[in-house]
């Protein structure tokens, strides 16, 4: 077999992965995007209030999504070292309840702060119902994700992935029910849109559990050792997740303060750039999975093989995204309002979010690398570098001194991307030859 048909497998197999895990992170997004379009479609102070208590919200949970992360990294390791796994889904499941119960009171306890956060008083009260509300879906949530990820080390991705687009559907007629109202259900706004997100998430884990139910060992001792090399794996991976959400959002909080305005645009972009950010995502995460099975297995050349099939699938379709938003920019921002004042703080801005598409895609891709490597605490400083100690303050100096406002905080994290993904790819680099030297020492 010659090196060109070699290199066309190693995409093939990538891809058979990455597509059911690209259909099920569009799930993610476009049940989020489903509330945005909705309730924008509703009116611009409703979906001000879920965006700023989305920004909240996520800020807190995603560090235990990033402890669920470490699951399908973890296992992928032992089955490529040829150890058994099966034994450890009950414990899988008890970490899983552990971390909903605990971001689930942070969720709910982060409600009594929003008063002296400065937003504005007539959006308050929304926020709060919205984030009461939305903080009792964490079960459903961690239940879901901590199968998920545990099919996943087995390379199983399709069930998980074919429930989150069901799961799409579903909310997409709750929320245009529950938000405007009809027959005998009144018009509920962005409570509306709470329910619908608490009701998905509940019946996605319930149907997760009953689809794994039967391998459940009840008998099973839970394995403490287990659950401390999850967190000593995901706690990095949940740390990158928190930096990275939290530049994000808190631009949402920031902006949210000088306007509900700027703070619906805001939105409205990350949604768009988020829905093809998707794809990147999941070329990601099935490489970390092949990388962990074949570090555990430790061939090298094969890591190589599929890393570089990764860094084309996904930083190739990110420069194609990158041309849409380029020449259909009004086109896209007119799928989810169509508020003049919006669009005209979004248009330039769409811009900005067409050049950092190729970076975005490239600095996740290696990140899998890394992941995969289980170098997860290096993911996370390379995340704290690029957004926190050049992001950021950038983002002060744009803002601040220059007053370019929304657009300014974009630009920083665009160039925020680029710093990630140049620090991930030298490391990579540098592990690929340690390990390819012991190989060879060996």
């Amino acid at each position: 077999m010659n090196s060109k048909t070699i290199s066309k497998q190693y995409f093939i197999d990538l891809l058979i992965l990455a597509f059911p895990l690209l259909i099920g992170n569009l799930g993610h997004t476009l049940i989020g995007a489903t509330d945005v379009f909705v309730v924008a479609k509703y009116n611009i102070d409703s979906l001000a209030a879920i965006s700023i208590a989305n920004s909240i919200l996520f800020t807190i949970f995603i560090l235990g999504i990033g402890l669920i992360c470490a699951i399908s990294i973890v296992l992928a390791n032992k089955r490529g070292a040829k150890q058994k796994t099966k034994k450890y889904l009950f414990s899988t499941l008890i970490f899983a309840f552990i971390l909903a119960v605990i971001f689930s009171i942070l969720c709910y306890l982060s409600n009594f702060l929003i008063p002296y956060l400065g937003f504005e008083p007539d959006l308050i009260p929304y926020i709060q119902e919205y984030m009461v509300i939305v903080s009792f879906s964490m079960f459903g949530m961690f239940l879901y994700e901590g199968v998920k990820q545990f099919l996943q080390s087995y390379e199983i991705v399709k069930f998980p992935n074919l429930i989150l687009l069901l799961a799409v559907v579903v909310n997409f007629i709750l929320d245009f029910t529950l938000v405007f109202g009809i027959g005998n259900i009144p018009a509920m706004g962005s409570k509306g849109a709470a329910i619908a997100t608490l009701s998905v998430r509940s019946l996605m884990g319930l149907v997760m559990l009953l689809y794994i139910f039967r391998f459940i060992d009840f008998k099973s001792k839970i394995d403490f050792s287990y659950m401390k090399h999850l967190i000593y794996i995901g706690y990095p991976i949940g740390a990158a997740l928190l930096l990275e959400f939290l530049a994000f959002n808190i631009v949402t909080i920031l902006v949210g303060r000088e306007a509900g305005l700027l703070a619906a645009t805001h939105s409205i972009l990350t949604t768009i750039s988020s829905s093809t950010f998707m794809v990147p995502l999941a070329v990601a995460t099935a490489l970390s999975v092949k990388v962990a099975y074949y570090y555990g297995a430790n061939k090298p050349e094969e890591i190589k093989k599929f890393s570089i099939s990764g860094i084309l699938m996904g930083v190739g379709f990110m420069a194609f995204a990158g041309i849409i938003f380029a020449v259909f920019p009004k086109q896209l921002i007119s799928l989810f309002t169509n508020n003049n004042d919006v669009i005209k703080i979004a248009l330039p801005i769409m811009m900005i979010a067409a050049m950092y598409q190729v970076f975005d895609g490239f600095q996740v891709v290696m990140g899998g690398v890394l992941k995969g490597f289980k170098m997860t605490k290096f993911v996370s400083n390379a995340v704290f570098c690029g957004y926190w100690l050049v992001g950021m303050p950038l983002a002060v100096i744009l803002v601040g001194k220059y007053k370019m406002s929304l657009q300014g905080y974009w630009i920083a994290l665009a160039i925020s991307l680029c710093v990630m993904g140049f620090i991930q790819a030298l490391m990579a680099q540098k592990k690929f030859n340690e390990l390819k030297q012991c190989i060879i020492n060996n």
